[in-house]
């Protein structure tokens, strides 16, 4: 039948295959101020990079670095993703960012404090995410 092979995970790191491949698909334009968004929800974390236009130049979840299931939505997945991101926009030449943080995730503060590592100055911080004031009427009484 063959030996056997032992196929060993450690537990929540990134995969590295991930991460250089991620690093070596970058857009030619070179910007010195963008915008920040970060988008945290329970069970992922997805960070964007825009120009002062609002164009994408770089992107990246903590899903597409290689974690699955719900060390998708922890704080260390959050922060290497915010690390990544970081990498990428210090070789597109981005001095200063405004940050846009949406959701109530776990990796909201991570993944900024992840970015703010690699050396890129933070204009602002705002938070967007979204409220309901009343929102949809609700559902009947349920008859039974």
């Amino acid at each position: 039948m063959g030996k056997k092979r032992i196929v060993k995970k450690a537990g929540g790191e990134v995969d590295g295959g991930r991460k250089a491949r991620a690093l070596s698909r970058l857009s030619k334009r070179r910007f010195e101020t963008g915008m920040l968004h970060i988008q945290a929800t329970y069970n992922n974390t997805r960070v964007l990079l825009t120009d002062a236009k609002g164009g994408a130049a770089v992107s990246s979840s903590s899903g597409a670095l290689g974690f699955k299931g719900a060390k998708k939505g922890t704080p260390f997945a959050a922060a290497k993703v915010g690390e990544l991101v970081g990498e990428k926009a210090a070789l597109l030449g981005v001095k200063e960012v405004a940050v846009v943080i949406k959701g109530v995730g776990s990796g909201r503060e991570s993944a900024l404090r992840g970015f703010s590592a690699k050396g890129i100055a933070i204009r602002a911080i705002r938070d967007a995410t979204p409220i309901p004031h009343n929102g949809p009427r609700p559902k009947k009484p349920r008859r039974v």
